[in-house]
Parts: C-alpha cells; sequence; structure tokens
C-alpha cells in the first residue's frame, strides 16, 4: 500500500493517543498496551514503506512526522 506523508502523521497521531490511554489511570492496562503496540507497529511499517518508495532516509521521515504531531505549527 502506498503511503503519504499525511497517512504517516494519522498513524502517528494514533499511536501517540494510543500511549496516552495506555498511561491513563482508568483503563484496562494491557488491552490499552496492546492498542498501543498495534498502532507503534503500524506506524514503523508505514513510515519504512514511504521511506523505501520515496528515497528518502527513514530516519528522517520518521522524525518529520513525529515533529509534525508533537510540535504542530501554528499556521494550521
Amino acid at each position: 500500500m502506498a503511503h503519504t506523508f499525511e497517512d504517516l502523521v494519522t498513524l502517528e497521531r494514533t499511536a501517540e493517543d494510543a500511549h496516552a490511554r495506555y498511561l491513563a489511570a482508568d483503563t484496562d492496562r494491557e488491552t490499552a498496551r496492546s492498542a498501543w503496540v498495534e498502532a507503534a507497529a503500524a506506524f514503523q511499517q508505514a513510515v519504512t514503506e514511504y521511506a523505501e518508495a520515496e528515497g528518502k532516509v527513514r530516519y528522517e521521515v520518521e522524525m518529520a512526522a513525529k515533529a509534525t504531531v508533537r510540535h504542530p505549527s501554528d499556521d494550521s
């Protein structure tokens, strides 16, 4: 499946949200942990596929997607 950079951002947001649910005190930790691990793995796989398809450095793609999620610009 071909991914766009926007797909990567969406997947990273999903992983971050799952991580927040895992850290929440009022959740089933094992279920929340499994969801977090699955979401993070989906993001990592998509980053690898995107970087290979675009001929980009995988690490740079990952960091760009994470920066977009964690430090959104005020332009939007």
